[in-house]
């Protein structure tokens, strides 16, 4: 086998903001890839591309780079390409594609919090992959890290986690990447490393740790298709990995699908990334990471061959999705008005408006194309589908793009996708790890106990915070995170990731207060919300339009309560002194979209427009519920 050692091919893998991106940035700049002044004036986090990721302050795309490193003793550049991975478990497909392009990991670990269920969750992918791990310790500079004990933790996760004696032998980096400072040496605790400026250690480490591809001379092209992206003059762009021979300009391959029909295509545009930018080419090699136009349909996992003897490279497998929800057409009685309110003017309007079933489908079919994880069902309605994902955040992303679109959406509330095991329903479940102080500690062991949460582990670290592990229904984590962080006043930090299936744990109750619902259409009036006050938490502005089955607030007792919130102040000709008593309105409570969809109950759902996330009843007729729920009740 011979071997290329001028490129190297590596995946950043962390739990969600531990700094992977701050990291890459640091990288990017420290490899001179952008010239002196240009690097001064440079965003924070240039990876984060995505509007809603800059937003969020969350990586949800995997995205790949490449810096040339020029080495200290004067030898031959080499290429390293960089795949910046998300952090949360609901990407999940994301991460595993990424790693299928790359023969080693970097595992950012933050000096402080140590390893978190994510950290498991990517580190798992990387160990099934048998790929060799560089362990990063990074954001050493903070007040509350403590080196040591961090790593015998990622130590512990290696050995929990069945990793054979060659991946345990890891090396350790330790890191600032916000100052662009690595050292092989362990500072103190709280402190940037001293005997080091720079990240030239880490990138030598990857270097002497990262193998470099291995290939056969004689073997015909194979190349896999890891993702896709799509421009305006190229069309559809298939990003690769060259896995054997050389890929051309110009040349005709053999595309093998995924049903394993084969066909000749030529590829028209070669592109290779540079920092970030991708640049024509006119030839890949094996290793290398590399981009074609010219292939209208291919699909993620396939493969382009030799046409004198096409051999396929086998398909990326994901895991199986555990959350679903139902996305239709808008239905309420306001679809398809125009922006009112605050920020509408900039928001899509009138006549940009998709409002029609064909609309909503053909953006669903155009997220399949390069979103792995997802799967879409059809319903027994012919304008609503059932969009199964790995968990609430992902949907909740695909809904919030869809929406900043122009979409006008009806969601269902998130149910779990149960599969049978020998005749029995068997459900999702995930492993929730959660920081509080200890105070909380009783607050939150109720809260999981009504979600029937099993507790695995506790550890105290002995700094006022305890550490609890749950092994709990991932339907009982839908609509969790609210009641968490108000039962631990904010402080909390809950994480979770998927643990397999477990036999139907039964009924669980979740939401104790019912709704405040609007029994007809108008505009909310501050007289009527000054009444209702006291009986809930309000939802809604004065001057807000509302109509009949919207639900305007929570109601403080168990059951829903039809409520007049359009009431105005009767006028009479007669001044009195106490008539015009002024009482201060409560301001009310705005819920987001996945606060929106976490209060849902299973007769309710979450209407989405671009300017406004009203909650509505399926059912908009109050006496229609009334008889639905008197025929539920007998039987």
């Amino acid at each position: 086998m011979a071997t290329r050692h001028d490129i190297r091919n590596v995946a950043i893998v962390a739990h969600v903001d531990h700094g992977k991106t701050t990291l890459v940035d640091a990288m990017l700049k420290q490899a001179g890839a952008f010239a002196a002044h240009a690097a001064e004036s440079l965003d924070d986090r240039m990876m984060d591309s995505n509007d809603l990721e800059r937003e969020k302050g969350i990586t949800i795309l995997a995205k790949n780079t490449a810096v040339k490193y020029h080495p200290k003793d004067g030898g031959d550049v080499i290429t390293i390409n960089i795949i910046d991975t998300p952090g949360h478990a609901d990407f999940g497909g994301e991460v595993e594609r990424g790693l299928s392009m790359v023969d080693a990991v970097v595992l950012l670990v933050d000096a402080s919090e140590g390893p978190l269920p994510q950290t498991r969750f990517v580190l798992r992918k990387a160990l099934q992959a048998r790929l060799p791990v560089i362990l990063c310790i990074n954001k050493t500079d903070r007040p509350d890290s403590r080196i040591d004990e961090v790593v015998n933790e990622a130590y512990d996760l290696f050995l929990d986690l069945d990793a054979d004696e060659d991946q345990i032998e890891f090396p350790i980096v330790y890191a600032c990447a916000r100052d662009g400072v690595a050292s092989l040496t362990k500072p103190e605790d709280g402190t940037v490393p001293q005997d080091s400026d720079s990240l030239e250690p880490f990138f030598s480490t990857i270097l002497s740790h990262v193998p470099a591809p291995e290939y056969d001379e004689t073997a015909p092209l194979q190349a896999h298709v890891t993702n896709l992206d799509a421009d305006n003059f190229l069309g559809r762009i298939a990003l690769l990995r060259v896995e054997q021979g050389e890929l051309r300009k110009g040349q005709t391959v053999t595309w093998i699908k995924r049903d394993g029909t084969m066909s000749n295509v030529r590829i028209t545009e070669l592109l290779m990334t540079e920092a970030l930018t991708r640049k024509p080419a006119e030839v890949a090699g094996p290793g290398d990471i590399c981009a074609v136009a010219g292939i209208s349909d291919i699909m993620i996992g396939e493969t382009l061959a030799d046409p004198e003897n096409p051999i396929p490279l086998p398909l990326i497998t994901v895991d199986e999705p555990a959350i679903s929800m139902t996305i239709g057409t808008n239905t309420s009685p306001l679809v398809g008005r125009g922006g009112t309110g605050k920020g509408a003017d900039n928001k899509a309007a009138v006549k940009d408006r998709k409002v029609t079933a064909r609309q909503v489908k053909d953006r669903l079919d155009r997220e399949l194309v390069g979103n792995v994880s997802l799967r879409v069902l059809d319903t027994e309605r012919p304008d609503a589908w059932e969009v199964q994902g790995r968990g609430e955040l992902a949907l909740a992303i695909l809904v919030e793009q869809m929406r900043r679109e122009g979409f006008e959406l009806t969601i269902g509330k998130p149910q779990v996708v149960t599969k049978d095991v020998d005749g029995k329903v068997y459900e999702p479940v995930e492993r929730m790890t959660i920081d509080v102080p200890e105070e909380h500690m009783g607050a939150v062991t109720q809260l999981m106990g009504v979600r029937k949460g099993r507790m695995d582990n506790m550890s105290n670290h002995g700094s006022g915070w305890v550490r609890m592990e749950f092994v709990v229904p991932s339907r009982g984590l839908i609509g969790f995170r609210t009641e968490f962080l108000t039962q631990t006043r904010g402080t909390g930090i809950g994480h979770s990731i998927h643990e397999g299936h477990e036999p139907w744990f039964g009924q669980l109750q979740t939401r104790n207060n019912g709704s405040l619902v609007a029994d007809r259409a108008g505009a909310v009036t501050a007289f009527a919300m000054t009444n209702l006050q006291e009986r809930g938490v309000l939802f809604t502005d004065p001057g807000t339009e509302v109509y009949e089955g919207m639900i305007v607030g929570e109601n403080s007792r168990s059951d829903d309560m039809d409520v007049n919130i359009t009431k105005e102040k009767k006028l009479t000709n007669m001044r009195s002194s106490s008539a015009d008593t002024f009482e201060a309105i409560v301001p009310p409570r705005k819920l987001s979209l996945e606060q929106s969809l976490e209060f849902c109950r299973d007769d309710e759902c979450v209407e989405v427009t671009p300017e406004a996330v009203r909650i509505r009843k399926v059912n908009l007729d109050a006496r229609e519920r009334a008889r639905a729920a008197s025929r539920a009740k007998h039987g």
